[in-house]
């Protein structure tokens, strides 16, 4: 069985950023919970909080939802607070035990890139509270326009050395009546030390709450010139979104019997 032709398409040509990942043991030890918002800027504390909130995120542990794909759904398991994770499909299996990430293919059915793909739809899934991952700067932006509406926002870019790929920009806008999340732009340069300018868009405006915080149903990337956003390319469907305190087992990330590790 084959990986979704939409997912592999999106692997292709999407990237998205990544925080550090950190080396966990076999028995991490116990998250003390933050107890008071980061220094936010004002505009981002008001989007987290038309959310759910950025503590009663930072309260949550465990972080599941499944793609429904094309006759491969893939069930995607986060640890949030050590960003463990595991992706698992009929066909194959993939994750990363807080080390190295690891793939379980047996019929080498899967033909992407482990380590570009085991955490890339949670970031996208997780908006925006991935952005109030440390090592991000913020920065002004102006309005982007869609349907001669106006949307304020935020530049985000990273601190040296954060991530896979620092050069990196994204870009968040809000609906300025509600303050959810509207679109977001991101460069791409993975691969490259270089920046780029070429701003690719998403639209989250198909929310769902999930035990209290608003997480998307769907995302439709468009089509674009410059800042000028046109017709939907595509869209992603998050089916069976759960959020819970719980961890799940310690053994559940770890790499199973007959998986290889991928460097």
């Amino acid at each position: 069985m084959k990986k979704s032709t939409m997912l592999l398409a999106l692997l292709a040509v999407f990237a998205c950023k990544k925080a550090p990942e950190k080396s966990q043991n076999s028995n991490p030890e116990p998250v003390t919970e933050e107890k008071a918002e980061p220094n936010f800027p004002e505009s981002l504390t008001k989007v987290l909080d038309a959310h759910g909130g950025f503590n009663h995120w930072k309260q949550q542990r465990t972080l599941s939802f499944v793609l429904p794909g094309n006759g491969t759904p893939e069930t995607h398991t986060v640890d949030l607070w050590s960003r463990r994770d595991r992706i698992d499909t009929d066909a194959f299996s993939m994750g990363f035990d807080g080390n190295r990430a690891w793939l379980l293919d047996t019929e080498k059915a899967y033909k992407g890139n482990v380590m570009f793909y085991h955490n890339l739809m949670f970031y996208f899934y997780a908006m925006p509270f991935v952005l109030s991952d440390q090592g991000i700067v913020y920065s002004e932006t102006e309005d982007l326009m869609y349907e001669g509406k106006a949307y304020p926002g935020l530049k985000i870019g990273f601190q040296s050395g954060v991530g896979a790929s620092s050069n990196d920009e994204y870009f968040l806008h809000f609906d300025p009546e509600t303050h959810q999340m509207a679109w977001l732009g991101y460069t791409v340069t993975f691969g490259s030390e270089a920046t780029s300018d070429n701003v690719r868009w998403i639209r989250y405006h198909d929310w769902q709450k999930v035990n209290g915080i608003l997480l998307p149903k769907s995302i439709s990337w468009h089509k674009y010139e410059g800042k000028t956003i046109l017709e939907p390319r595509n869209t992603l469907t998050f089916e069976a979104a759960k959020l819970s305190g719980k961890p799940m087992p310690d053994n559940f990330y770890q790499k199973p019997e007959n998986a290889e590790f991928v460097n």
